[in-house]
């Protein structure tokens, strides 16, 4: 039977010559994730099961990374459980502040994930290592604690949808614009419970980041995962970051999708997703004029370092207009040191904007720049629903970092190709 990469990946992983979509099959895990919100959960049902020993103490990672460093005391107290519970298990990827990042960010750059891997973690935006050719999605923190006592989950083997990438992305044009326009043109269950699968000579021209940009929002598409195949670009991040020999599965030449997207990369426009869907997508051109009064550039979608380079480029020597509140959080401590050596910082925070320590804060509205009733902000993160980043009544449009650092200068939501205009 002719598979897909997610398929091949998923087989290989169960022991089995080949799987079919809607098949249920027990796969092993070669990594398991949880964060400072989900971790706890697992910790207690894991506590139930009355165990003293997790499966692998180098296959599990824990990351506090929503409400740190800590906002109050309750999520002091949840990441207190999910230190003593990393000490006392001898886990050895647990990341705290002074080495910490933002969970899909820190992991990759760790080198904790490998091409060909099965990963899962109790966050939805897991699917973010389909970059590097891993088959990786979210589940609950129920799951996570069985997987951390046995380092097997079961799957539901999904079917898959081919997006064919062709020609390449124009200036100011991002991974980010492409996924925006992928979901707005099959909304946010166009890819329910279904792997993501981009392949095309169009690949080439994505660079990594875009590649994480992409995969990350998979799931705002409903998908189980996103995933690109293993190219020089995707190898030459391996060997920088990862140890081991990478295991690459191309899909086979007659492999079944359920549909098949043709998308030439030079056709695509700066895009914005308005209120409250990620799927509400209008290109630039046709936005109109939005007032923002805050403009977060950062996060697991696009707090790395090209991101940020990007966002300095438009912001150099600029000021960012009095009314926005400007914050931009680096998604680890390498990337924010980084952008430290390169000048970047400086450029932000002489811009007029603020620098954040790496943390998941802004994006589902725990702190650091929580909204208030009626204001609007840009923002670089994933999800817009209602009440996403603080009150109900305000309002998350979003962008990539091109579009976020020009809307920061205007105070409204702007075009960076007209960058010199601003």
């Amino acid at each position: 039977m002719s598979m897909t990469m997610s398929q091949k990946i998923l087989a290989a992983h169960a022991g089995l010559a080949e799987v079919r979509p809607g098949q249920l099959i027990m796969a092993n895990l070669d990594l398991v994730l949880g964060n400072d919100i989900t971790a706890p959960v697992a910790i207690n049902e894991f506590a139930k099961f009355g165990l003293s020993e997790v499966f692998d103490k180098a296959k599990i990672a824990l990351v506090p990374d929503h409400f740190t460093p800590n906002k109050d005391i309750k999520a002091a107290q949840q990441c207190k459980q999910m230190r003593e519970f990393a000490y006392s298990k001898g886990i050895e990827n647990y990341f705290e502040i002074g080495e910490m990042g933002i969970e899909h960010a820190l992991l990759p750059e760790q080198g904790l994930v490998n091409a060909g891997d099965l990963i899962i973690g109790a966050d939805s935006h897991t699917c973010t290592y389909g970059a590097l050719g891993a088959f990786s999605t979210g589940v609950g923190s129920s799951d996570m604690a069985g997987a951390m006592a046995t380092g097997k989950a079961w799957f539901k083997v999904p079917s898959a949808l081919k997006f064919h990438l062709t020609g390449s992305l124009s200036p100011w044009v991002s991974g980010k614009d492409l996924i925006l326009h992928i979901i707005g043109l099959i909304g946010v269950d166009g890819a329910l419970y279904k792997s993501m699968e981009f392949v095309g000579e169009g690949v080439a021209s994505l660079n990594i980041d875009d590649r994480f940009t992409v995969c990350n929002m998979a799931i705002e598409a409903g998908a189980k995962n996103g995933i690109f195949g293993v190219d020089e670009i995707a190898l030459a991040y391996l060997k920088e970051h990862h140890q081991g020999s990478p295991k690459i599965y191309e899909a086979d030449s007659d492999a079944h999708y359920d549909a098949i997207y043709e998308i030439d990369l030079s056709q695509i426009r700066p895009t914005v997703a308005f209120p409250h869907l990620p799927s509400n997508t209008r290109t630039i051109d046709e936005v109109g004029e939005i007032e923002v009064d805050q403009v977060v550039i950062g996060s697991c979608t696009n707090g790395r370092i090209s991101d940020l380079r990007v966002a300095a480029k438009i912001l150099k020597g600029r000021r960012v207009n009095r009314k926005v509140r400007t914050i931009i959080f680096p998604a680890t401590q390498r990337i924010y040191l980084q952008a430290m050596e390169e000048g970047l910082l400086r450029t932000f925070v002489e811009a007029g904007a603020i620098v954040s320590t790496p943390t998941c804060g802004p994006c589902l509205g725990g702190h650091m720049g929580i909204l208030a009733e009626g204001e609007r902000a840009v923002a670089t993160t994933n999800r817009n629903f209602v009440g996403r980043m603080g009150h109900p009544k305000s309002e998350v449009y979003l962008a990539s970092p091109a579009v976020a650092a020009a809307s920061a200068l205007t105070g409204r939501i702007s075009n960076p190709e007209k960058v010199e205009e601003l």
